[in-house]
Formats: C-alpha cells, structure tokens, sequence
C-alpha cells in the first residue's frame, strides 16, 4: 500500500514524540541525530507539536562552541490516554499521561463462560469508567483508547475478525464499545501491543530487528524489522502459536492439530501438568492463573513435578523459539505477557538451553533470549501507544483540512 505524504507526516510526527517521550528532555539537533529527519524538518514537527500541547520548553543546554540549544520534554499533562488489555482471563485498563506513566488502573476478572461480545464489552466500559474516575482526568483530556484484543484484527474497520479461544467471527468490536465509550477508540492485537512497548521502552530499544513472544492463554508473536512493526499484508502477521510444533499433535482451538500454542500456552502447560501427575495439587483445573503460579512457586522451592513440567515446556518453546531465530535473525527475543512473568528466570534460563539445541550457531550467536523487563502490563503500555498514533494522525488531517481550505479561500 502506497504511504500519502499525510501518512509520512504522522509517522515522523510520531517518531519525534516516541524520541522525546524516551529521551526527556532533548534538543532538537539530538532529535535529529536519533531519527534521521533533517533539522529542518524535526523543527516543524516540533513547533507542531508545541503547539497541540504535547510538548514544552524546558530551557537551554550549551553547545560546543555555538548558541545554546532549546530544550524540549513531553507535557505529560497535556493529554491523557487509555490502554485496554482484552485478555482469555481478565480485562485490565491502565490510564496514562503523555509521558506514559500510569496514573490509574482497573481489572476486570472474566471467569469461564463470559467470552460473548456484550459481556467483554461490559467489562472493558466499567473499566475504562473506573480509570477516569480514579485518576480524576475531564473528558476533554483523553486522547484516545487503544483497545488490545485477541487473534486477528481488522485496524480499518474496528472489527475483531477471528479469535479462536472464543470463537469469535467477524465481532464489530468497536463499533460495539462505542455505544459506551465516548472516546477516541483505536483497535489492535496483543502481539502488536507488546511489540510496540518493547520498541519504547523495553528490551527492543535501540534494537533494529525483535521478537517479541507472547506467552499467556494464548501465544505469538510480535515482529519489529527495521525498528518498527511487521504487521505483514493483512496485518496477520505473527501468528507463531498457530504453526505446528508436533504433527498430529493435540486440538486446537483454531481447528489444527499440534500447534506451538497447546503445548506453551497456559492451557497447554496444564495439560503438561496433567499429563506429568494427574493428581497433583499444583493444578488448579478452572483457573489458569492460579495453576501457573502454583507452579512458579513449586519451582521456587524444587518441587520434582513443577521443575519437570517447567523445563518440559521449555523444551517445546525452545524448539518454537529455535526457529524464529532461525527464520528471521533478530537481535533480541524477548518472552512477554503473563505467563512469561510468573515463570520468570527459572523458564527463561531452560529456554536458552533448548534454542541453543536447535537453533543454528550463526544467528544464535547473534540473538539475546531475555524476559520483558516493563514492570506494569506491556499490553496496555502498547495499546496506549496506539491510541497515540491515533490521535497524532487525527490531528495531521484536521491540519491538512485547514490547509486545504485556506488553499481554497484565495482561490
């Protein structure tokens, strides 16, 4: 697809705030180093931005031999944003401000059963609602809400096309929260969510080419080439937990046999218990959290099953994880999600010793396999992100409307 001269604009408008949000407070000429956009240009978008709000003066720094250079930081006060983390188990909402702190937080238990559209949507607007309660913002304020939701998404239309934990088909998922949600609302996937925060803020900073995998109810995996997002031609890119891992191997959800996710997935790390000790008390059958938890502190204290189911499933992640190496060469794989932190060291250091197995020397020798090191939800830090773009991108057209009209009048 063809990138307008509006698309540029937005995504180097958001460039130089993603910079200044990491970087604060920064110069221009700094600015300009680490985005490869001319002075020139970066002064423009700056100026821009100066004007929105989102940004302030802070003062001078000296320069060698020249005029002191302008500083600039984020005026986190100059806008709030709502990341929505739509997870099998739970809905968590986090509020930001511009320089993505969370200010408040929501969780929402979804228990067996309570998959249907209507339900999750009812979950996700008393979410949102407690959030701007709790952190007191006006209306006015928020920016937008970047809604995360499992499987496979529609960005354009708001529509969540297919989730194959709950059966979910062509869900106007959007359109439905808007019924309760007044906001700005700007829908992606988990896989793009984590990935996004990494880039910001984590593992995958600084890093051209990640993965980052996420392990949690289901599994995938978000891809960065290039410093910024692959989202592949129908932005369906990173289905990993859907290759296969073992023919023939258990259901899946989405209808195949065998794939990554029934063995490294919440759900399929508690067959691997079942399967290990039918009897064992570490399993908690209707509630996965409290399954992986027990597991995390059996490992903790050396218990025989939990060392054996934990190292068991590093070895069908390894594998997976060996050829993601394999295929695309990345800097960094970082494991992400919940999952991934309950586990923690313990199934991160199994990991490394199951892709050194399979993975090939040269690119091995070139990747780092590391844990997620953002401490709140990465998927709400992402999602938020998006909600950002949104809003930078909304407020490129209504310059360009202005322009455009302005052009028209001395016509």
């Amino acid at each position: 697809m063809k990138r307008t001269s509006r698309d540029i604009r937005t995504a180097n408008r958001y460039e130089v705030l993603r910079q200044i949000i990491a970087e604060s407070p920064t110069s221009r000429q700094e600015l300009a180093a680490a985005t490869g956009l001319s002075l020139a240009t970066v002064a423009t978008l700056v100026g821009e931005l100066l004007d929105l709000g989102m940004l302030t003066e802070v003062g001078f720094e000296d320069s060698a031999g020249g005029r002191p250079r302008g500083l600039v930081a984020v005026n986190a006060s100059g806008g709030a944003l709502i990341g929505v983390d739509i997870a099998e188990t739970y809905v968590r909402v986090e509020l930001f401000d511009l320089a993505l702190n969370v200010l408040a937080r929501a969780d929402e238990d979804m228990r067996p059963g309570e998959s249907r559209p209507v339900q999750v949507v009812g979950h996700v607007a008393a979410a949102v609602g407690s959030v701007v309660a709790q952190a007191g913002v006006e209306a006015a304020r928020v920016l937008g809400v970047g809604v995360s939701v499992p499987g496979q998404v529609d960005r354009a239309t708001g529509i969540a096309e297919y989730a194959p934990n709950w059966d979910w088909h062509d869900v106007p998922l959007l359109d439905l929260l808007s019924e309760h949600i007044s906001y700005p609302l700007y829908l992606d996937n988990p896989l793009r969510a984590c990935a996004v925060a990494e880039l910001w803020f984590g593992a995958a900073r600084g890093r051209g080419n990640a993965v980052v995998v996420n392990l949690g109810t289901g599994v995938g995996a978000g891809l960065a080439f290039g410093g910024g997002l692959h989202r592949g031609v129908s932005n369906s890119a990173g289905e990993w937990g859907h290759t296969t891992l073992v023919l023939d191997g258990r259901l899946c959800h989405c209808g195949n046999h065998g794939c990554v996710e029934t063995y490294v997935g919440a759900p399929g790390i508690m067959q691997n218990l079942r399967e290990l000790s039918p009897r064992s008390p570490l399993h908690h059958p209707e509630d996965q959290t409290a399954t992986i938890d027990a597991l995390a502190r059996g490992v903790a204290a050396q218990d025989p099953v939990a060392v054996k189911v934990v190292r068991d499933t590093a070895r069908y992640l390894g594998a997976g994880i060996a050829d993601l190496v394999n295929l695309l060469n990345p800097e960094v794989v970082v494991l992400s999600s919940w999952v991934a932190a309950a586990l923690g060291e313990p199934l991160l250091d199994e990991v490394r010793e199951a892709v050194a197995r399979h993975a090939l020397k040269r690119p091995l020798a070139a990747t780092e396999i590391v844990l997620s090191p953002i401490p709140t939800d990465p998927v709400c830090l992402g999602a938020a992100t998006f909600a950002l773009e949104g809003a930078l991108s909304s407020v490129t057209q209504k310059s360009n409307q202005r322009s455009n009209r302005r052009t028209w009048s001395r016509q």
